[in-house]
């Protein structure tokens, strides 16, 4: 998926630290000058957590998504956070934090002046990192650990094939990752719906063997519309758990995008 991802332009920058540990970092993927907006347009600017049950993966595994979004025109951040063993909960959930600050000071800082961002940002994760991304948008209280107010640095957020309503949980990978079965308190997605403050789009799989979508992303759009809050839903044909996010690489042009839905709901915010 990334060799074949080389045919989306993108300007890299590599490694920008979030922090002290080895994987507190951040690649950013710049749209080439062809690709970038007038310059009285502001650039859209995603950030976007991957999954792997919070025990596995890597920034590097993600240039496909990277790629494919900054060339659209995006500024794009994929980054690494802590895994278990070597950390659990809530410790994954300070890195997104510490990396969406990270990004808020890069674009507003005037490093990328040339590229106009906008000042807020679109969270996207996938899987776990969906988990991630849901906690940063819903929850106060991570990005307030980095003196943050969602409504400064948020403009909405996308869940794809994510676990919102966690316990008890079922996969024998993930449970010590939440100290099953002493689940710790308000570490459940779906419990701060209500406490929304941006615009939200869930993207689901047809077939999810892993998280299933009506326990999940449909339980959540529910509890964000009877709270009146912006949600959207869409099903992507042909989709499983793992080819969903695929589908932003062309090896997988014979399935549903999700890359188009993300597009056309960052054009929304915009």
């Amino acid at each position: 998926m990334n060799g074949i991802s080389n045919v989306y332009n993108a300007d890299l920058r590599k490694d920008i630290a979030y922090g002290e540990h080895e994987r507190h970092k951040l690649d950013l993927y710049l749209p080439e000058k062809k690709e970038r907006r007038p310059p009285e347009e502001k650039t859209p600017v995603i950030l976007f957590f991957y999954g792997g049950s919070w025990n596995s993966g890597s920034r590097s595994d993600y240039r496909f998504v990277g790629r494919r979004l900054a060339s659209e025109g995006y500024i794009v951040a994929v980054a690494d956070y802590r895994l278990y063993p070597e950390v659990r909960y809530p410790e994954f959930l300070y890195d997104s934090a510490g990396a969406v600050r990270k990004l808020s000071e890069i674009i507003r800082s005037g490093d990328l002046q040339e590229y106009n961002p906008d000042p807020r940002m679109t969270l996207v994760g996938h899987s776990a990192g969906a988990y991630n991304a849901a906690m940063m948008a819903l929850d106060k209280t991570w990005l307030g650990r980095e003196n943050l107010d969602r409504s400064d640095v948020l403009n909405g957020w996308v869940g794809i094939a994510g676990p919102y309503d966690l316990y008890p949980i079922k996969i024998e990978e993930v449970r010590p990752v939440f100290f099953h079965p002493d689940y710790p308190p308000d570490s459940n997605p779906i419990e701060f719906a209500s406490e929304a403050v941006v615009p939200a789009l869930l993207l689901v799989p047809e077939n999810d063997d892993l998280v299933d979508p009506q326990r999940n992303s449909f339980a959540m759009a529910d509890k964000l519309q009877e709270a009146g809050k912006d949600v959207a839903i869409q099903q992507l044909e042909g989709t499983s758990h793992v080819t969903i996010i695929g589908t932003m690489s062309p090896l997988l042009f014979f399935k549903a995008s999700s890359a188009e839905p993300v597009i056309e709901f960052v054009e929304t915010l915009r």
